[in-house]
């Protein structure tokens, strides 16, 4: 009988908040794959768990990620975490999760700690829709073909971003999206010195000219605004209809069909046809 795979979100800065069915969970698996052992250990030592780490990350996980699966497959119980956060999300977890789910393993992903939703929640931009974009390309063509694919989009955008290469990233997001696009820059999220700062792409491309980027960003990006509907003339809707009319539709079912298209009133629209067509 084979065993489990727990998805088991770690604190994102603040070690308070680990939940007791986190802290249960790590207790009692069989092992833990952790993307720095290091970093593990030293959670487990605060909670006073002494359990077998394996190394799981993007550089080893095509040698890694079946060999735990061998062991789930034996019986065993593995909780995965990541340095910080959700694993699996932006993270080589997604590849352990679908070998899991392929062979027919069970999955069971507890709730916790997550940047991005964190960062979104007080970004105060709308929260309704949003796409999670994760860390760009650092390879420039790659980078602007994922930033040219998001120019129409409406959602609120996230992304990850080191300190390191947040004022290249500014930058490219200004050319993007132009220097008005709001954005909410969310950084030590859950630490000592959380901050978020809103404002331009322009106030923050020049405040960062100033101001050294110190720790783990998550950018909360403004969605595009909708394109205004182009309203439909009497004019224009005739058009239609005659277009149709030349197709073979009668009169009838030419103005149905448009009404239907354009959203003008059926009545209005076939009394001008009577008289113009």
């Amino acid at each position: 009988m084979s065993g489990m795979l727990y998805l088991v979100p770690t604190p994102i800065g603040n070690l308070s908040d680990i939940s007791p069915r986190c802290r249960e969970t790590l207790a009692n698996a069989d092992f833990i794959a952790a993307e720095d052992t290091r970093v593990s250990l030293r959670l487990l030592n605060h909670l006073d768990i002494k359990k077998p780490l394996v190394s799981y990350y993007e550089h080893n996980k095509e040698q890694s990620g079946p060999k735990i699966l061998a062991r789930i497959l034996e019986g065993e119980t593995c909780a995965l975490v990541s340095d910080a956060g959700s694993p699996a999300i932006s993270d080589p977890g997604e590849d352990l999760v679908r070998l899991c789910a392929e062979a027919g393993v069970t999955v069971c992903a507890i709730p916790g700690p997550c940047a991005a939703i964190t960062a979104l929640s007080i970004s105060g931009l709308p929260t309704g829709r949003f796409t999670f974009e994760g860390f760009l390309s650092t390879n420039k063509k790659n980078r602007q073909a994922h930033l040219q694919g998001l120019m129409g989009e409406e959602r609120t955008m996230i992304f990850y971003e080191a300190p390191h290469k947040l004022t290249g990233t500014l930058q490219d997001l200004a050319s993007a999206f132009g220097a008005d696009r709001r954005i909410s820059l969310c950084r030590e999220l859950t630490k000592l010195h959380e901050e978020v700062l809103r404002m331009s792409l322009a106030e923050a491309c020049a405040y960062y000219k100033e101001q050294e980027p110190r720790g783990e960003y998550v950018l909360i990006l403004e969605g595009a605004s909708k394109a205004p509907e182009e309203e439909i003339t009497v004019d224009t809707a005739l058009s239609m209809v005659r277009s149709r009319m030349e197709q073979g539709l009668s009169r009838k079912d030419a103005v149905k069909e448009v009404s239907k298209v354009t959203g003008f009133p059926k009545n209005a629209l076939y009394e001008a046809a009577l008289s113009e067509l």
